[in-house]
């Protein structure tokens, strides 16, 4: 076995851990017998606009694994009814318990046979694992008793008494509920492998704070930013055009709860601008929507908030128009508007054409400078920044959106991405200029992503402004790969009469979702040859009850985008689909409407899905065939030059005493 003179610096460091030939072959005859294994199970969920309690369900409920595993292993011992209660019990373990003992049906008995049927969900979720895997996916508190319990089948016959006797005292000692706890998270953790978040966790949604709390605590996630997240990740960098933005797109859905009681952000200062400056204003065409008109925010569904949604929209256009003139780059010339309005006709010039307008009726508009914010709006807007900055909610949330997400990403074959590469009309890429370079495809994600990051870790460079701007582009620019239209029509929608001038066009991309050879080339061009590479999708809802197909060429490209935002449900006419890919292939569900976590735990009801398309494999994939089997083989290859190295006197043993 050659090995190289740059070999060595590298085996010295691995001799550290393996210091003789026993302890390096150990490992290696673990590691060879790890890689035929089954691949673990990932899960894929999109555009999750902040329906927290939606989100929390299909990733408790696994998007229907647990029930089916439950199905499978008690379908002859317990009724459709008890089956629903222990799944219920799984996803729900606390609050189910604190409901059972007040309707005081956790007897000993109901407790025995509980116990006994969560260790065979988790010995059956955790069999394609090794057991060191396994182990340190038990709570500290209870690893031991319940690897004992999870491995009893092999002594049964020499050891029943003693496994019954476990449960028994765990009873007796009042610990059962604690156990039981322990045990469906465990579950929970060994039946998803992996988590991957397609982008767009904010916006439209109740709580996107709670979605990002339950997200920090998952034990394996990665994260696609969405052009939803992005603009957040801008607001967090002190950038306020993106404050803005995010503003207005929470008081627009009625979401002034997740900013005042989810970060904290105290938004009076806006409400009294608004109600002075905005007085006796027109407010017809800034009525909010009702979607969270359940919110407890006292501001939700009153004249006030059509103010304040007003007076922040202002601000927001005067904003986006001074990041455009300061980045040409952008070549977003077409959307400045503001200079466009002629206020004796009340129109505004869109391209050649004059278009008229539902209100002019804009108090802290100057005609001459109509860009510059007035000495209040900046006052309110640099108060804003302020607590934005210094936020520690959202920067913690933030920041786990930067160490946890990309613009996109490569994984297991796989290639994830929230909105799109741009193409041409023809289907070649799109180029753009940026920074004197001429960038497409994945160079330019490749660059706009260390842009997003220099923007945040970067934020006394020089280049600060510019590097966060481009993190609006990002949210709306023309064909950004976030967003993947020529405009985002904000401002014809809320003011302009003429409906034709807010369709908003997508790139060329979206057409060429259903053309195989397209999404063939697209993936080559990420270093993804394997005949089962797909491209993963969100962002573009899939309009299911208009006949759309989320799996597109020929099985190549897969949408999951297909309405978690109850917003687009009646567009959609489904509440979302995930993506399960386990050992045996793909399998993309469909998802009705949830009800609630509350009608959830006291009646039992789950959401309703169903398996719209199954890709199977002819031989289970294992871990050998995935991106971690990569990494293993080059350490088995490494420790079989350690153990060559020990053999042949390049490098020296040592025995621990």
């Amino acid at each position: 076995m050659d090995i190289s003179q740059n070999d060595i610096g590298r085996l010295k460091l691995l001799s550290e851990k393996y210091c003789n030939v026993q302890s390096a072959a150990t490992e290696l005859i673990n590691l060879q017998a790890i890689t035929n294994l089954p691949k673990g199970t990932e899960h894929f969920i999109s555009d999750l606009h902040g329906e927290f309690e939606t989100f929390y369900h299909i990733s408790n409920n696994a998007s229907g694994a647990i029930r089916e595993k439950i199905d499978r292993l008690f379908e002859s011992e317990l009724n459709d009814e008890e089956r629903a209660k222990l799944s219920t019990l799984i996803y729900y373990p606390v609050e189910k318990l604190n409901e059972l003992t007040i309707m005081e049906v956790n007897t000993k008995e109901w407790y025995t046979d509980t116990i006994n049927r969560l260790i065979k969900i988790c010995r059956l979720v955790g069999s394609k694992y090794t057991k060191s895997k396994v182990r340190k996916a038990l709570p500290p508190d209870f690893a031991y008793i319940i690897e004992e319990l999870l491995y009893s089948s092999c002594e049964i016959h020499n050891k029943s008494y003693y496994y019954a006797n476990i449960v028994d005292t765990i009873i007796e000692i009042g610990r059962a509920d604690a156990v039981i706890v322990a045990i469906c998270n465990t579950i929970k953790k060994l039946i998803v492998d992996h988590m991957h978040i397609v982008g767009d966790i904010f916006d439209r949604g109740p709580r996107a704070d709670i979605v990002l709390d339950s997200i920090l605590k998952h034990h394996s996630i990665d994260i696609q930013w969405g052009n939803h997240d992005i603009i957040w990740m801008g607001a967090a960098c002190g950038n306020t055009t993106c404050i803005a933005v995010a503003l207005c797109n929470s008081i627009n859905y009625n979401n002034l709860e997740f900013i005042e009681e989810g970060y904290g952000i105290n938004l009076r200062p806006l409400a009294v601008f608004a109600a002075k400056v905005y007085k006796n204003t027109n407010i017809s065409c800034f009525k909010t929507k009702n979607i969270n008109s359940d919110s407890t925010c006292s501001f939700i569904g009153s004249d006030l908030t059509a103010k304040m949604f007003k007076a922040m929209s202002i601000i927001r256009f005067k904003l986006e128009g001074q990041t455009i003139k300061r980045n040409p780059d952008f070549n977003m010339s077409d959307r400045l508007l503001l200079d466009k309005i002629d206020y004796e006709n009340n129109t505004v010039k869109i391209g050649d054409v004059d278009y008229l307008l539902k209100d002019t009726d804009f108090p802290t508009v100057d005609k001459t400078e109509p860009y510059k914010l007035t000495s209040e709006e900046n006052e309110l807007i640099l108060q804003l920044q302020s607590a934005f900055l210094h936020n520690e909610k959202l920067q913690r949330h933030i920041k786990f959106l930067y160490t946890h997400g990309n613009i996109y990403k490569c994984f297991n074959s796989n290639l994830l991405l929230h909105g799109c590469v741009p193409l041409n009309e023809d289907g070649s890429l799109m180029v753009f200029n940026f920074a004197g370079k001429k960038l497409a495809g994945k160079n330019f994600l490749d660059y706009a992503e260390q842009v997003v990051r220099n923007a945040y870790f970067n934020k006394r460079s020089n280049e600060n402004q510019k590097n966060s701007d481009f993190l609006w582009y990002l949210w709306c620019g023309k064909f950004s790969p976030l967003f993947g239209k020529d405009k985002m029509a904000t401002f014809e929608r809320l003011l302009v009469k003429d409906k034709s001038t807010h369709y908003e066009t997508k790139n060329a991309y979206y057409k060429y979702t259903y053309d195989e050879k397209t999404c063939n080339k697209i993936l080559r061009l990420f270093g993804l040859n394997d005949g089962y590479s797909h491209i993963i999708n969100g962002h573009i809802p899939v309009k299911s009850k208009d006949g759309e197909q989320p799996v597109r060429a020929n099985g190549k490209l897969i949408v999951i985008d297909g309405g978690f935002c109850k917003a687009y449900q009646k567009t959609t006419g489904t509440a979302g689909y995930t993506l399960i890919y386990n050992s045996y292939g793909l399998r993309l569900c469909a998802h009705e409407p949830f009800e609630g976590i509350f009608a959830a735990i006291n009646n039992n009801t789950d959401i309703f899905s169903t398996y719209v398309v199954s890709e199977k494999v002819n031989q289970r994939i294992t871990v050998g065939q995935t991106d971690k089997g990569a990494e293993i083989f080059a350490t088995i290859l490494d420790l079989k030059k350690l153990i060559y190295a020990y053999q042949t006197g390049i490098i020296k043993e040592k025995y621990r005493m």
